[in-house]
């Protein structure tokens, strides 16, 4: 099983839209899939079960009382599962504190719920205690940025944070790659954004995922870019994107 984190905490850079693409690329290649949704803005959730997850155990619970998580695990219409999310992650970080353990509560979790191919977990816009868990699971950290100046800022505090788990609570955890996201060719601040990637990413950097607008419709469809619009562009993009993935986490990194 490879667990990979998707973690930027700048929000608005396609965190979730990555998940939610890469889990149905990786399931239409016919991988198990489990996506995780560690965000207590519930996005993941929201866009592909709506309110009907409402009434049975989510991630909290299964940080608390690891497993649960299998209790908190739904399968999507494309055929991955996902373990759904809640509000009460919101104040996780506040209650963990009291455990010693606070920063394996995820690993704990997903030591629960064996069988799967790839692990994906679509962390919180933040860089704490939930990433931290999010980090330490994982056998590798996938970055999705937009491209935009501001979201070029925050960058060297990720990386130093993920340097940080590195040097110390999971020295396993690998960069699988940088994902230039929301990409419009056609302006030049993007071309400027992308270009500064690839001199700093250069060994890491994906293929650039081009702003669209079926991006924005597929989760009122409650569908991933490849159910809603499986010959479009964005589709074709997630399914490069995820036959990278795989070659990189059967090689153990970019």
């Amino acid at each position: 099983m490879t667990v990979l984190a998707v973690a930027n905490q700048k929000g608005g850079v396609g965190k979730t839209t990555t998940v939610v693409g890469l889990a149905a690329a990786l399931s239409e290649m016919g991988k198990r899939v489990l996506a995780v949704d560690l965000d207590p803005q519930m996005a993941l959730t929201a866009w592909l079960f709506g309110e009907d997850h409402k009434g049975r155990a989510t991630v909290y619970e299964a940080l608390f009382w690891p497993e649960k998580l299998r209790e908190a695990t739904l399968t999507s219409a494309e055929g991955f599962e996902v373990a759904v999310s809640s509000l009460d992650l919101a104040g996780a970080e506040v209650e963990l504190l009291a455990f010693a353990d606070r920063h394996q509560r995820l690993h704990r979790a997903l030591a629960k719920v064996p069988g799967r191919d790839w692990v994906l977990v679509d962390c919180p816009p933040s860089l704490g205690l939930l990433t931290l868990n999010a980090l330490l699971a994982a056998d590798f950290v996938l970055v999705p940025v937009s491209c935009e100046y501001l979201a070029l800022r925050g960058l060297a505090l990720l990386f130093a944070t993920i340097r940080r788990v590195q040097d110390g609570l999971n020295p396993g955890l690998r960069l699988l790659g940088v994902l230039p996201n929301l990409y419009e060719a056609r302006t030049l601040h993007a071309q400027e954004v992308l270009d500064a990637l690839e001199k700093r990413f250069k060994e890491v950097l994906l293929p650039p995922v081009r702003k669209s607008v079926r991006f924005r419709e597929a989760p009122v469809a409650r569908k991933s870019i490849l159910a809603y619009d499986p010959d479009g562009e964005g589709a074709e993009a997630l399914r490069r994107i995820a036959k990278e993935v795989v070659r990189r986490g059967e090689k153990g990194g970019a």
